[in-house]
Parts: structure tokens; sequence; C-alpha cells
């Protein structure tokens, strides 16, 4: 027993001087799963701003993988990731050509088999952006602020169904160029504080959270702002988003996307929805209500590389046009993913593309939808 237990012994230091690699031993390819998860590694992300609201800009984020089921990853011989998720910790930054900047942290964690998830953040914003409204032309404003944000969800039985509770609270002052408020921004505050909290619902049938090939993610929340949660405002939004992932074909695979908010009462012109689609700038169509749906066609060309293409459509209603005035908005794009973490499904990209007037590209990690 003697020599067995020396014989694990020198196995476990034998494992400890294992020289850092960055290529998979099964492929030989370019891989970061050993250096993320045995070695308790940073992924960077770099950040690449194209939106003309605050004009061409950089940033850097860093995620770290940790956890029993990253170090099961860590340790597996298999070629698949694990469904259930790693913990992620990730911190970053980005900087604008017109003044912009921002920083955040954030944490995922799991629990008992993924049977409980939390998720926290805090940032803090100084952003010099631009409001359209009902004029269509673009009117400078800053936007300055520190936002925290925590949820926790529980798993339903032994079902794919979560439920749980999510709050936010965001501390902003804002402000227009000249001073001149626009006639369509409504009781106009310079100092606001959201304070709101959510019923949470989710359906997560998802193969990988980071680049899924196939399964179901979809979020149903109900979002009461009020004062007694910390705000200046009393408002609601009900929103409901989902994702689908179709396997057509052994490497080609169909993405479905709709995304749905529709918001009442006393919402700060700032927190409106809005058209959110890959090309389309940030805020540009908003208004009371906003939906936008995606469709997205990826074909993994070989287990590391995958090309994609895409084109979207979205709508913003409800106050300042009705539902058949709004303008349908559209968009277009392609892209690619390189699966840099294979143990973990973690994938890293770049998408480009354009909408009326507007091109933009974007370095992902992993899925554009979340």
């Amino acid at each position: 027993m003697v020599a067995t237990a020396v014989a694990v012994c020198i196995d476990a230091r034998a494992d400890e001087r294992q020289p850092l690699s960055f290529f998979d031993p099964e492929d030989g390819q370019l891989d970061m799963s050993d250096f993320l998860l045995k070695h308790k590694g940073a992924l960077p992300v770099p950040i690449v701003i194209t939106e003309p609201a605050v004009g061409y800009g950089f940033g850097l984020g860093l995620l770290f993988f940790s956890g029993p089921i990253a170090e099961a990853a860590a340790n597996s011989s298999t070629g698949e990731p694990s469904r259930i998720p790693p913990n992620v910790t990730a911190v970053g930054g980005l900087y604008t050509q017109n003044g912009t900047w921002a920083a955040a942290a954030a944490h995922f964690h799991t629990w008992d088999d993924d049977r409980y998830r939390y998720l926290g953040a805090v940032a803090k914003v100084d952003a010099n952006l631009d409001y359209f409204g009902l004029s269509g032309q673009p009117r400078a404003y800053t936007l300055q602020g520190n936002a925290l944000v925590q949820q926790f969800l529980a798993r339903l039985g032994n079902s794919r169904w979560y439920g749980g509770v999510r709050y936010v609270y965001f501390d902003t002052t804002s402000s227009f160029s000249g001073g001149n408020i626009p006639a369509d921004v409504l009781n106009f505050q310079k100092n606001v504080r959201i304070g709101a909290g959510s019923l949470i619902l989710d359906y997560d049938s998802r193969d990988n959270i980071f680049y899924p090939a196939s399964g179901t993610f979809a979020e149903f929340e109900t979002q009461f702002a009020r004062t007694g949660f910390g705000g200046t405002n009393n408002y609601d939004v009900y929103a409901a988003r989902a994702f689908k992932w179709i396997p057509l074909t052994r490497t080609i695979i169909l993405g479905l996307r709709v995304d749905t908010r529709f918001s009442t009462g006393d919402i700060p012109f700032f927190a409106q929805p809005y058209v959110d689609l890959r090309g389309v700038q940030k805020g540009r169509y908003q208004d009371r209500n906003a939906i936008s749906t995606e469709t997205e066609l990826r074909w993994d060309v070989t287990p590391r590389w995958s090309l994609l293409g895409f084109t979207g459509l979205g709508k913003a209603y409800g106050r300042l046009e009705s539902f058949s005035q709004a303008q349908n908005v559209v968009s277009v794009g392609t892209g690619f993913r390189y699966l840099i973490a294979r143990k973990i499904g973690a994938s890293i990209g770049i998408d480009v593309a354009h909408s009326k007037d507007q091109n933009a590209f974007y370095i992902q990690f992993g899925s554009a939808w979340r």
C-alpha cells in the first residue's frame, strides 16, 4: 500500500509539472482549455466598438472559469463539453473616441448540479449617446451612472425550467447637449434612479451555454420599477425572449430568435425598449415597445471552424408611432467562429453586419444571442 501511495503521489506531482500548452493533444489545434481550467488562466476577449453613437473604440474583457464542473471538464477525456455550465467571473472595460467609457465586473455561479443559478454584476458608465425620438435626428446627450444587478434562479423539480427573481439598480445623471430637451421626452429628470424587481421564468435545454448546437433558451420577465425598490420612477416592463438551435444535418444548424419588450408607466427615455439587432445602432429605434427577430444559419466547416449568415427584422412602436406606422428595421450579416476551448465549448469570432445607412462589426464570444 505504501508503494501504491508513493506511485499516486509521484503521478500527481508529474501532473502538476505538466508544461503549459496552448494546443489540444487530440487534434493538435490551438486550444485554451487546459490554460483556463488546469492553470486557472484568463480568456482575453477583445471588444471592438463600431457604434456610430459613440464612435470607434476598444475594450478588453477577461473571463475566468472555475467550479467542479470546470474541473471535471479539465480532466475529461471526451470531446464533448458538459451540459452543466462552469462558474464564470468576468471583468472588463472599454473606451471610445467620443469619450465614452465603462467598466464592469460580473460573476455567474451554479450549485447542486446546476439546480441553483446566481448572477451578479456591478458597472460604472460614462456615455455620450444620441437620442433620436420622433424626429429621427440624433440629439446628443450624456448618461453617467453606477449599476448593480442581482439574480437568483432555482430549478423547478427535475425539469429544465427555472424560476426566480432579479433586482436592478441604476443611479444615473443625464443631460442633453445645449440644455434643450426634445419635445417628445416627457417629464425629463436630470437625476434618475432605477430600482426594479423582476419575477423570472427561464427554460434552458441548450447543449452548451456559450455556443449551442441544439436546444432552446427562453426567458419571461415581469419587471416592476418602484420608488419602494430605491428608484425615482414607477413603471413596468414585460419581456419575453427565446432562442432555438435546430441541427438540420450534422454540420448545419438553424438558429431562430425572437425578443419582445413592452413597457407602461413613467419609464425614463434612455430605458425605453429598442430594436436590438446586429448592424443596428443601439437605441436608434426606440419607443414604448420593441420587437426584434433574427434567423441564423451556421455551417460547422470543421470541428473547430464555423461560418454563419444571419438576417434580422425589428420594430419599435407604441407612443411615438403606432405599430403600422413604425419603420421596419432590417439587418443582414455574416461571421465566423473558432472553438477556442473545446472542453467547455467556448468559441470566439467576428460578425459583420449591415442595416440602412449603417455598418458594424463585432468580436463575439460564443453566440451573439444572450
